[in-house]
């Protein structure tokens, strides 16, 4: 079973340059899943919380790609929270980690990769479901 030690900051590297810098995403490379969809939370006032689900099958990379905000990751046992403010590190979510993103500062962009198409039926966003299916050990949770 997953827990949010498999969660995993990965540092994507940044090209420097007097310009400006560039932070280069490759699919199956710098991201650990083939990606499907790419979507980006914005305009969320400062302080304000996003997320709160888990997914069945469908893994997520998140990137502070302006600003800053944390995730906490709740496998039903253990919580851990990190912090992502950097344009060229992201975090990897696999399917079965309980993940909210909290605390945006003020203008924060959050960039999202995922594995999967939108799927409603891929959502878990009720918390005692979660702890209901995470107790039951499902196989489609791995």
């Amino acid at each position: 079973m997953v827990s949010v030690f498999d969660c995993s900051l990965i540092e994507l590297g940044k090209i420097k340059n007097r310009a400006g810098n560039i932070t280069i995403v490759e699919n199956s490379i710098q991201v650990p899943f083939d990606i499907q969809r790419i979507f980006y939370l914005y305009d969320i006032p400062g302080g304000e919380s996003r997320g709160a689900h888990a997914h069945k099958q469908c893994h997520q990379f998140l990137i502070a790609a302006s600003g800053s905000f944390e995730v906490l990751l709740d496998d039903g046992k253990v919580k851990r929270l990190i912090q992502l403010n950097r344009p060229y590190l992201g975090l990897h979510i696999p399917p079965g980690i309980w993940a909210s993103e909290i605390n945006f500062s003020s203008g924060s962009i959050c960039l999202v990769f995922a594995s999967h198409q939108y799927d409603a039926n891929d959502y878990i966003r009720d918390y005692n479901e979660f702890i209901d299916l995470r107790n039951k050990s499902l196989p489609d949770i791995n």
